[in-house]
């Protein structure tokens, strides 16, 4: 079987008089001995179906084995959920059942790898065990298998509620999410959460506004990205992300703190994509957020009127390039960065809560099934002006090259190998077909794990170079700023490491001399160690990236050459 993520979460049915969160009390449980599970003595743990239990104790593997696969086929409230990792806490519990339905209730035997959950309709449980029968569900990178419980109801002893007070949160927070959902689909508003204060916005107030700062972030996070994960959880109103001591962060505000604290609560430490982009996230001082722009680096959605303000301030302050669509996967409800979203294999696009982890404390938001292939097949090449430096110029935009040889005996295909596979898959999306010296360059996967180096004696004619050690590669440091500012080719070309002795004329007269007609020029306002250039289109823009990145501009200075997402 596959595993799987979760569904969208299923809205509650509509009734003619909507139920209340009282006709569902919430109840928590607590870790208990299996003895004490079963127990009639004292109080009682769980309301069985049967009106008898067999001994336990009497019973051999496969007779425990028959019977929980004769439990499988008889519908119940509360699911029965094996093999769960040691750490598994409850709100992992619950992010299970949450797609599917109002959760009541949850017990986690943590010493037998066992968990319960207690749905409010028997209609949840059943369509959350049919869902899974089709796929496995993980939880911490553990398969773990969901079936009816034999027992119809879950009780669990009040007095000692207050020992999982987190608990106690996660369930609270679940019953608001489901109850703020059906009131508004009751009120016409589609699957949008409204705000608990009865439909009006809060704009601001304590504890509604999170940090959220993204560690590890091996992959480019568009502000999107960020908005479909956290909108699971509540109306998100305004995002506005910024870079601050070399690591990216975002504030999100949200209408009311139950939305804050549910979204606080389960994604914390989760990973956006498998391995890396960690979010830590915590409140913030700040009560409301004062959008002025809405663009790639803020956004007011209560306010889309706003302007764009100056794209080119924010070169290099984006959340993220402009990905294509392939490559951000919208056919899902979470991106994900190889365009295998969940909405594309026809599951219900709910990929946020996969739960599979790089490490044990770790749980990915999604894992993309990537081939991890590094080389890359390029053909269709001009092979009159191409070089490996050439070539390792061009795809060193988009990944570190590692090596290049372009074929002896096949001079217009070359084998490019990049140091990651995410590296490769950004090259890929943004190359393929594209102009590079009047020909249109095909850039697909290699069935090669690496690029050989010719042995001592064999014919090369220097078509074969190895780079692995080049001070040229732009994301060698691990979460780089680079990876904030991967755009497709085009026209214009974003300049840095001017130094300050270089004039605009200056600029242009070294770009004249290489063959290169400049459209139009633009130093960035604040910062004139970088500047814009246009070029009369894309073909000369990727020529003018391979001959002036490296240029020396002065004794210690090299100019640095990428594509641009604005226009001047």
């Amino acid at each position: 079987m596959m595993s799987c993520p979760l569904p969208l979460p299923l809205l509650p049915a509509l009734h003619p008089q909507p139920a209340l969160a009282s006709d569902f009390p919430i109840h928590v449980g607590i870790k208990r001995g299996s003895d004490e599970l079963l127990s009639q003595s004292g109080v009682t743990v769980m309301a069985p179906a049967a009106p008898h239990h067999a001994d336990n104790n009497n019973q051999d593997s496969a007779a425990k084995k028959v019977k929980l696969e004769q439990n499988v086929g008889k519908p119940s409230r509360v699911i029965h959920i094996r093999n769960i990792p040691n750490e598994t806490t409850e709100a992992e519990i619950i992010q299970l059942g949450l797609p599917f339905g109002r959760v009541t209730n949850v017990l986690v035997l943590k010493g037998k790898n066992q968990a319960f959950l207690e749905m409010a309709e028997e209609i949840s449980a059943v369509a959350m065990v049919a869902y899974f029968g089709g796929c496995v569900a993980q939880l911490r990178g553990r398969a773990v298998y969901v079936q009816f419980s034999n027992h119809k109801e879950l009780k669990t002893d009040q007095t000692h509620s207050n020992a999982s007070a987190s608990a106690q949160a996660a369930l609270q927070a679940a019953q608001a999410i489901s109850n703020s959902a059906g009131a508004a689909l009751v009120a016409g508003a589609g699957a949008a959460l409204q705000p608990a204060n009865g439909g009006t916005e809060i704009q601001g107030g304590p504890n509604t506004v999170l940090r959220v700062i993204i560690e590890h972030m091996l992959y480019p996070i568009v502000l999107d990205v960020l908005y479909s994960i956290f909108q699971r959880y509540g109306k998100v109103l305004k995002i506005v992300t910024f870079t601050k001591n070399n690591s990216f962060q975002a504030l999100i505000q949200y209408p009311d703190t139950v939305s804050a604290q549910t979204a606080k609560t389960a994604l914390d430490g989760q990973n956006i994509y498998n391995g890396c982009c960690t979010l830590r996230i915590d409140y913030s001082k700040m009560t409301c957020l004062n959008v002025k722009y809405n663009n790639d680096k803020s956004r007011d959605y209560t306010n889309p009127t706003l302007p764009s303000g100056d794209g080119d301030a924010h070169q290099l302050l984006t959340s993220g390039g402009v990905l294509a669509p392939q490559f951000l996967g919208l056919g899902s409800g979470l991106a994900s960065p190889y365009g295998v979203g969940v909405g594309g294999v026809g599951l219900p696009a709910f990929g946020a809560l996969t739960l599979t982890p790089a490490s044990p404390a770790l749980r990915a938001l999604t894992a993309p099934p990537l081939p991890l292939a590094t080389v890359l097949l390029v053909s269709n090449l001009n092979e009159e002006m191409v070089t490996p430096d050439a070539l390792f110029t061009l795809f060193g935009v988009y990944g570190d090259v590692q090596r290049v040889k372009i074929l002896y005996n096949k001079k217009d295909s070359a084998l490019i190998q990049m140091a990651e596979p995410h590296q490769a898959h950004l090259a890929m999306t943004h190359m393929d077909k594209l102009r590079v010296f009047g020909k249109a360059m095909r850039v697909m996967l290699s069935k090669h794990q690496t690029v050989q180096l010719p042995k001592e004696g064999q014919p090369d004619a220097g078509l074969t170079r190895d780079y692995s050690q080049s001070p040229l590669h732009r994301f060698k440091k691990p979460g780089s700023k680079n990876y904030q500012n991967i755009y497709p080719p085009s026209a214009t070309l974003h300049l840095s490491n001017i130094p300050a002795t270089v004039s605009e004329d200056d600029i242009k007269e070294a770009f004249t001399k290489r063959g290169f007609t400049i459209k139009a020029f633009k130093f960035f306002p604040k910062d004139r160690k970088m500047a814009l250039v246009q070029l009369p289109s894309i073909d000369d823009a990727v020529a003018a990236l391979i001959k002036m990145h490296n240029y020396q501009l002065s004794e210690s200075n090299h100019l640095r050459v990428s594509f641009s997402k604005s226009s001047i």
